[in-house]
């Protein structure tokens, strides 16, 4: 979502269309920055040769030309060749047979719009991902109300075909969900599950024989309205146990949204914009260790308040806890719908200080808010450098910061990435490699909120295509390629796109996607990549811990001098989760160098090569100092 004079309620019908004059400014742009440099260079190297024939500056002389000048080796690099590589829609095939239910019929209740998450997990600890998807509901004043519509899980049998276990797991409570949160919060070796909804959350324990609702005795229950959506389960005061982060969207009821009005064409009711409603503050539970939870977000300065109106600023759609500064504490980057994106940085004491606008990821590269739904970050070009991607509403393109961990600047034009996504509406993004060749590559789902908006904007549609993007190096013009949509098969169907997530599931090596669709079914891609690349999977446990799944832990792999760095972070993308395991690709190389695991609390154990059979997936357990 975005502010309101960029939505369609607020632009009019009769308002021109900027997307394609603004594709072609970014294009332009692109193409004029890198022609200067050529430009520059060229002329400089002109100068140096005239230098060089008129004798250094200085008297003239007789200058003899013995042999041919040669030209300089071409500026511009060899063109990297993208591999290929496509997705297969599975989701029948594989027993997925799952319908969002979002309520909608006919009032335009603003959730209705912004669908709900997935999970890859191994619920059962049998070694292969099983799948949760999060369901929303009819609301309570409806007819339908009494119809039951609770999150489906499925168990996979270890090919990527899964049977529907819901009516025994446990998890059959009926609520409006919308985002989840899988992780270990006691320590006992199984995930459990917190989920987000308009409305109370649910925290439910992983016992032997289902999953059980604990959240009033553990205290995670959060207001009765309030509009929860993307948890994350993080070690943020690094004592060994998970805590709780929840951030919350807008402070939205059935009433307020009735009252405002909404419509695109002037007379008929539209989803109205979040500009239109004041924002909210995040919860955070700090684990106390014994089964319960102390909500601590004041406290520990996550609480961000509007000076001139005394109102929350936060309207939080996602969250990727990922420590920015490289100082042993994870941080907090938080996507914002319409206000300013938040970064909090740990300062290591319980308390966090917010750093945004210092950092340079509050505003898009006009010093815009925008609207800020999906989010990712990583070291996307294998060095010191970090990457943040927040997918926007659409004519915004996906903001995409670079920074060394104290300044970032967006760079979503030069990385090749700017033009391709603005005119669509994006949700669900991560990083992931899904060819294998060791460089993460980027994805996006899209998908409008109005299914009439075409007759509003025809450039707009309300299903729209994911997008794919491949990295091709750091040493190419633009270090991301958009894949053809006849290369990327079915993961590029237009769909009402919202959650995104991958894993490994049929344990073949590559990663597997799956989206979810507001009001819709879900998508389950299979990677049917045959380039045959080397690949390596770790999973790490620390038996020592609370926290024995490591969520925090940084892995660091080094091959052919190149080193990759990857998090266990489930928490990523837009209300959902996507694996534990990391995948790193090897393309053709055949040695591993150097594999270090660095451990939440900051421990470092080195792995010898020689323990590491390539194609296959290891677990690295935690060894006593």
């Amino acid at each position: 979502m975005t502010e309101p004079d960029r939505r369609p309620e607020d632009e009019g019908v009769n308002q021109p269309e900027p997307v394609d004059e603004q594709i072609q400014d970014d294009e332009i742009i692109g193409v004029v920055f890198r022609r200067s440099l050529i430009v520059l260079v060229l002329l400089l190297g002109i100068g140096l040769l005239i230098w060089l024939l008129t004798g250094f500056g200085g008297q003239d002389q007789e200058v003899i030309i013995e042999k041919e000048v040669v030209a300089p080796e071409a500026l511009v690099p060899d063109l990297a060749v993208l591999p290929d590589v496509s997705f297969k829609d599975i989701t029948r095939e594989a027993g997925i047979d799952f319908i969002h239910e979002s309520g909608a019929r006919g009032e335009k209740m603003l959730p209705e719009t912004m669908g709900s998450g997935v999970a890859f997990f191994d619920y059962d600890n049998d070694g292969d991902q099983d799948l949760l998807l999060i369901n929303s509901a009819n609301w309570p004043h409806s007819p339908e109300a009494s119809t039951a519509s609770p999150a489906a899980l499925y168990e996979n049998d270890g090919t990527g075909a899964f049977r529907d276990v819901a009516a025994s797991s446990g998890l059959s409570d009926t609520i409006y969900g919308t985002g989840v949160a899988v992780g270990d919060v006691d320590g006992d070796g199984r995930r459990d599950v917190f989920i987000a909804a308009v409305g109370p959350n649910r925290l439910y324990l992983n016992r032997e024989d289902g999953f059980i609702d604990v959240t009033s005795e553990a205290g995670v229950a959060g207001g009765p309205t309030v509009w929860g959506s993307s948890p994350a389960f993080v070690d943020y005061d690094l004592d060994g146990d998970l805590d709780l982060l929840v951030p919350n969207y807008v402070d939205w009821s059935r009433e307020k949204d009735l009252a405002l009005n909404f419509t695109l064409n002037g007379t008929d009711r539209a989803y109205g914009p979040p500009k239109q409603y004041a924002g909210t503050q995040p919860y955070l539970y700090r684990n106390r260790g014994d089964g319960t939870f102390e909500e601590v977000s004041e406290a520990a300065g996550l609480h961000v308040i509007n000076d001139a109106s005394g109102v929350p600023v936060g309207k939080s759609l996602a969250v990727v806890p990922i420590d920015v500064d490289r100082d042993g504490w994870i941080d907090f980057i938080v996507a914002n719908d319409t206000t300013r994106n938040f970064l909090y940085r740990n300062l290591g004491n319980g308390t966090f200080e917010e750093v945004g606008s210092r950092f340079g990821v509050a505003y898009d590269d006009r010093g815009q808010a925008t609207g800020a739904m999906g989010i990712d970050a990583a070291h996307y070009r294998n060095d010191e450098l970090m990457g943040i991607g927040i997918g926007n509403f659409a004519n915004e393109m996906t903001s995409f910061y670079v920074g060394d961990g104290e300044f970032f600047s967006d760079e979503a034009i030069l990385e090749g990435i700017g033009s391709p996504t603005r005119p669509l509406l994006s949700f669900g993004l991560f990083f992931f490699d899904y060819d294998l060749d060791g460089r993460l590559d980027l994805f996006q789902t899209n998908g409008h909120l109005e299914e009439e908006i075409s007759q509003i904007q025809s450039s707009q549609k309300y299903r729209q295509p994911g997008q794919l993007f491949w990295n091709a190096g750091p040493d190419q013009a633009s270090c991301f390629e958009i894949v053809p949509s006849e290369t990327a098969g079915d993961l590029v169907i237009p769909i009402v796109g919202r959650g995104a997530a991958y894993a490994d599931i049929d344990m073949d090596g590559d990663l597997d996607v799956i989206v979810t669709q507001a009001g819709d079914r879900p998508l389950l891609l299979r990677n049917e990549q045959s380039l045959g690349h080397s690949w390596i999977r770790l999973k790490l446990e620390d038996p020592t811990s609370a926290n024995p799944n490591a969520i925090g832990a940084w892995i660091e792999l080094t091959s052919d001098g190149i080193t990759q760095r990857r998090q266990i972070m489930p928490t990523r993308s837009y209300l959902s989760q996507v694996e534990l395991p990391v995948t790193f690709g090897l393309e053709e190389e055949t040695d591993i160098e150097k594999l270090e695991i660095i451990w939440p609390d900051g421990g470092v154990q080195r792995v010898d090569p020689a323990d590491l059979r390539l194609n296959r997936q290891h677990t690295v357990i935690r060894q006593a100092q």
